[in-house]
């Protein structure tokens, strides 16, 4: 392996584990909210106890969150050390802002945690909420750092330098919003489909069945109102990349030739010498209506970008069509669930339901560390689209396939320490239930 490659690898490995904790961070505060509001409005003790176990979880992806976003912070400036030297005074603004959001985060958690009987409980209520607003906000704002970097705006690039820096256009660039939008709700659908997956796994099992039937409500209401919009929001991210990186398009959809009425290619194996794709089911004249909102649009294919300039196709594409696969099923499933919620009320209680989130458990996450893919591997070869190259940005220094393997070893650490401590967890709340019996519910 040799030192570019280790350096994207490494990237890519803390991205990965660091988008799961962060997204779960970041929305776990606002079912926690909600718990938390029944309990102070119905006074029903089962809410009480459910608000407490998962701001246990919060605590836990708070911590890890933390961790993985230091260690983030100083990769890129020792893998990237030229990247971060140029766009370092210019994206700055953002990642400072996310700094004072984590401060207020890890106040208002200390306060929640230990406010309990302490405070008022109205005003413990809000200091959970402005745990999620915190956090939401700084994920927001970590996107919009991502999307400048997919779509450079604040500055002039003139003979080899960065003039007139402008930090507050950089943050506020044309990808921000979509970026955003698109983040938050996958974050939003991924989180309610897995916790509400363990909680089914649970009454499944026939254990502390009132505990995790309300547990389950919650973060399956979330998942399914988040999976039913996220559509609405690719629509809008779909656009956006059309017009400002055609090429990421192209390799979305491996589409090689520019066309009229293009077609919207389901599935299908590309052929990058042959510049077709092999057993792809075909839907003429989607791809325009996808990026242009018209049937008759023309799509720009690979054909009028340069060779040099185009990302791996087969990974974007292969990548683009799980992301979409995955929120295709939770779609599905989440029709099925709110029919059910406003109109067969029947089903609520079947095994077959609970059975089918269960198996959905993991599916949010792979759809989002697929759309994560989409955005990094289809900017390449730029890490600052159209003005940096990835090659040009990485650090001179020998030896990054040992510091690869090293923060392997963290990183699954890391995970396996979560999943022990999630487990612990769970038990607690089984052994809460056993010494409480009814007064638990």
């Amino acid at each position: 392996m040799n030192d570019f490659i280790a350096a994207r690898s490494q990237m890519a490995l803390s991205l990965g584990f660091h988008i799961v904790f962060s997204c779960i961070g970041m929305v776990m505060p606002f079912f926690m909210a909600v718990a938390h509001y029944y309990w102070l409005t119905t006074h029903n003790v089962v809410y009480r106890n459910v608000t407490k176990a998962w701001s246990k979880g919060v605590a836990i992806f708070f911590a890890t969150g933390a961790v993985s976003g230091t260690v983030l912070s100083f990769e890129l400036g020792l893998l990237w050390p030229e990247f971060m030297k140029h766009a370092g005074p210019i994206f700055g603004m953002p990642f400072s802002l996310e700094g004072t959001a984590f401060f207020i985060e890890a106040i208002a958690l200390g306060f929640f945690l230990y406010g309990w009987e302490r405070f008022n409980p109205w005003f413990h209520w809000f200091t959970g909420v402005i745990v999620g607003v915190s956090g939401l906000a700084s994920g927001i704002l970590v996107v919009a750092a991502n999307a400048w970097m997919n779509s450079p705006a604040g500055f002039d690039f003139v003979n080899g330098q960065y003039l007139n820096i402008d930090p507050i256009a950089a943050m506020f660039n044309r990808a921000w919003f979509s970026q955003a939008l698109h983040m938050t709700i996958a974050a939003f659908a991924a989180t309610g489909f897995a916790v509400a997956g363990i909680h089914a796994l649970m009454i499944l099992r026939g254990q502390h069945i009132a505990f995790h039937t309300r547990s389950f409500k919650i973060a399956a209401i979330f998942g399914c109102v988040a999976a039913l919009v996220q559509p609405l929001s690719g629509d809008i991210s779909a656009k956006d990349v059309a017009t400002r990186q055609p090429a990421k398009l192209a390799a979305m959809e491996a589409h090689f030739e520019t066309e009229k009425s293009a077609s919207l290619i389901v599935g299908g194996i590309p052929d990058e010498e042959a510049r077709e794709v092999k057993y792809a089911l075909r839907l003429p004249g989607f791809l325009s209506f996808l990026a242009h909102g018209n049937f008759e649009a023309e799509v720009t294919g690979l054909d009028r970008i340069a060779k040099e300039n185009h990302p791996p196709v087969a990974i974007t594409h292969y990548a683009f069509q799980t992301m979409v696969g995955m929120g295709m099923i939770m779609m599905g499933i989440a029709a099925v669930y709110l029919l059910a919620l406003f109109k067969h009320k029947k089903w609520l209680t079947k095994s077959w339901l609970f059975k089918l989130f269960a198996l959905a458990t993991p599916l949010g996450f792979i759809a989002v560390e697929a759309g994560w893919t989409v955005t990094e591997v289809g900017r390449q070869p730029w890490i600052i689209y159209n003005v940096m190259r990835t090659a040009d940005a990485v650090t001179p220094m020998p030896g990054i396939a040992y510091s690869f393997y090293l923060f392997t070893a963290v990183y699954v650490s890391l995970a396996l320490f979560v999943i022990f401590m999630l487990y612990r967890q769970i038990k607690m709340v089984g052994k809460l239930y056993d010494e409480e019996g009814e007064s638990f519910r």
